[in-house]
Parts: C-alpha cells; structure tokens; sequence
C-alpha cells in the first residue's frame, strides 16, 4: 500500500497517510481539520540485480557484441575481447 504525504494548508504540518492507489485523497488535516494539499514525494523505488538499463545495457551502442580475437605475440598467444572490428591472428597470407 502505497504512503501519500500531505501538507496542512492552515497550521502547516506535513504527514503521511497509508492509502490505496483508488482511495480518494484526504481533504483534511488530522491534527487541527484544516484543509491539505497532497505533496509531490521521491520514490524509493530501485532496480537492483542485472537485466536492467542501467547495470547492462546503459552506454553500449547497438548492434555491436563481444567479439573474441586471438592476438599471437611471438611464442605465446593471449584471446582479447572486443567490440569492434575481425579477428586478427597475427598471420600474414
């Protein structure tokens, strides 16, 4: 159930009411009766874990994957990964 905020518009007390997204807005304040106006809050809402834009996708251009190139350097040889351009082998033909 989500928490709603208000704001007294006469004494100027600020509070929270637990209501249901349909319920109708209040229209009093609970300490002295006056009229409130219903506030504008931050959520705490958060993605967490992968999957999401912002852990996975955010910044990557599109179309482009991990390619894995093996680069030979002399006797031994290491695998890079990239996001651009062939696998090189480090052989001419």
């Amino acid at each position: 159930m989500p928490i709603y905020e208000y704001k007294c518009q006469k004494c100027g007390k600020q509070f929270e009411a637990f209501q249901g997204i349909t319920d109708p807005e209040l229209k009093s304040c609970k300490f002295c009766k006056g009229k409130v106006q219903k506030l504008v809050s931050l959520s705490s809402f958060s993605l967490k874990g992968s999957g999401w834009y912002v852990t996975d996708y955010k910044g990557k251009k599109p179309g482009t994957t991990p390619r894995k190139e093996k680069v030979e350097t002399g006797e031994s040889s290491a695998v890079k990964e990239t996001t651009t351009g062939t696998a090189k082998t480090g052989k001419e033909d």
